[in-house]
């Protein structure tokens, strides 16, 4: 099964939108779904801050700001499939 992380923060809305998105392909398409608040953790705020959301499929970085439903149905269903 292939592995999501969605990387937020408290108060993005852009986050809020890029999760709702997320569990409505999870419902279509399974994956395991690990959800990452950066708030507070250093290294990460570092790493995410300025482009959250950020979302990644199997360990690489496939989306910022903006989770598009069709693409990220396409990568999720293309990694199901290797």
């Amino acid at each position: 099964m292939r592995r999501v992380v969605l990387y937020h923060a408290e108060g993005c809305h852009l986050c809020d939108r890029a999760r709702s998105v997320v569990a409505s392909i999870r419902a279509e398409v399974p994956f395991d779904l690990e959800e990452v608040d950066i708030t507070g953790d250093p290294e990460l705020e570092a790493r995410h801050r300025e482009w959250l959301p950020v979302v990644e499929i199997d360990g690489r970085q496939a989306f910022v700001y903006y989770v598009d439903p069709d693409a990220f149905r396409r990568k999720v269903a293309a990694q199901s499939q290797a």
